[in-house]
């Protein structure tokens, strides 16, 4: 009987498959009018991490009294930020995921999403899905991890996928205040000021959160004091919003050669009459006149692309605060926006991740 003639097996090809990199920031009205605003408020405050209360008196502190109230006024001050091509915030997200995607090349899906409203994150992971890519990196644009931001992102992901019979493998960015380029990038920012103005003082401006969420980030419940535990960044205090702006702080200090006491960290945009994260920046740019201080060059460290909250906020009203109190110059130092370095911090992320 013939032996039989064994074939050498033939080993596949390898298919190289593409990974999705959803960048992923924390979202504008559609438009600037009131029914838009309104809509995006109640989308935004009704999320548990931003409004850490239980569900019905949130939603009756929400739809009863913020959203109703605060629409309009907010309105107002969407369209002073409208330009022609609309949001800055959704703009500049666009052109960086266009620009991403370019560094990145063929081997990478980019797709811009934003946590409330549109573009939204179902729809980007689902057309990861349906295009078949099961390597994923979700990209958080926020420097500072915080519950009510980067881990609202991570908890809207998981719900989406939760029910997929095939859950792709999915990679987060936790937070990037360490990250060299994106020190560089507001480095390189302030320069052009720091060469044409000697100023008399620096100022770094970070979203505030309530004192509440805080504590709650601080599992050990010892290390939180809201005092000098954020004069150090360790092991133990790495994952605490407020330590992390204080460490951001320090990075940008270092890379700028301010000297010491000529500078100060504190948060802005509190809602309510619960205690947040101090010092509040609108009470201490009032004090700093007073202080001998006339100029003062403002950053905000916390948003990587101009918005409500830096153009207007920082820009226009601390200015206008600073000048009632008898400051004479301020100057805000815009975000990353669609800078180059901070495109190359991104392709340092997402391929690092």
């Amino acid at each position: 009987m013939e032996a039989p003639v064994l074939k050498t097996p033939v080993t596949p090809k390898k298919s190289v498959g593409k990974t999705g990199v959803l960048l992923v920031n924390l979202g504008t009205p559609d438009s600037p009018s009131v029914p838009d605003v309104r809509k995006y408020l109640r989308e935004f405050l009704m999320d548990g991490r931003v409004i850490d209360i239980p569900l019905i008196p949130r939603s009756l502190l929400v739809n009863g009294i913020i959203a109703p109230f605060r629409a309009p006024k907010s309105a107002k001050i969407y369209k002073e930020l409208w330009t022609d091509t609309g949001s800055p915030l959704k703009y500049y997200g666009q052109v960086v995921e266009r620009e991403l995607q370019k560094a990145l090349g063929d081997a990478y899906v980019v797709k811009l999403a934003m946590r409330y409203q549109s573009p939204t994150i179902e729809a980007g992971l689902r057309e990861f899905r349906e295009t078949g890519l099961t390597d994923i990196v979700i990209v958080p644009l926020f420097p500072q991890y915080a519950s009510a931001s980067t881990g609202s992102v991570y908890q809207k992901v998981m719900e989406i996928v939760k029910p997929w019979d095939v859950i792709p493998a999915i990679r987060f960015v936790n937070r990037f205040l360490e990250h060299p380029k994106f020190i560089e990038g507001f480095a390189q920012n302030a320069r052009k000021y720091i060469a044409s103005y000697d100023y008399d003082y620096f100022l770094f401006s970070y979203h505030g959160l309530p004192e509440s969420q805080i504590r709650k980030g601080d599992v050990t419940k010892t290390i939180c004091q809201f005092g000098d535990c954020c004069g150090t960044f360790h092991a133990m205090n790495q994952h605490c919003y407020r330590a992390q702006c204080f460490e951001t702080t320090r990075l940008l200090v270092k890379a700028l050669n301010i000297p010491e006491g000529k500078y100060i960290t504190s948060f802005q945009s509190r809602l309510g009459s619960d205690p947040w994260i101090k010092p509040y920046t609108d009470e201490v740019i009032k004090e700093l006149p007073g202080k001998g201080i006339k100029s003062v060059l403002a950053f905000s460290p916390a948003f990587v692309a101009d918005c409500l909250e830096t153009t207007i906020e920082v820009g226009v009203e601390y200015k206008e605060l600073f000048e009632q109190a008898g400051g004479q110059h301020w100057q805000l130092v815009e975000s990353l926006n669609d800078s180059p370095i901070w495109i190359e911090a991104l392709v340092d992320l997402v391929k690092t991740a």
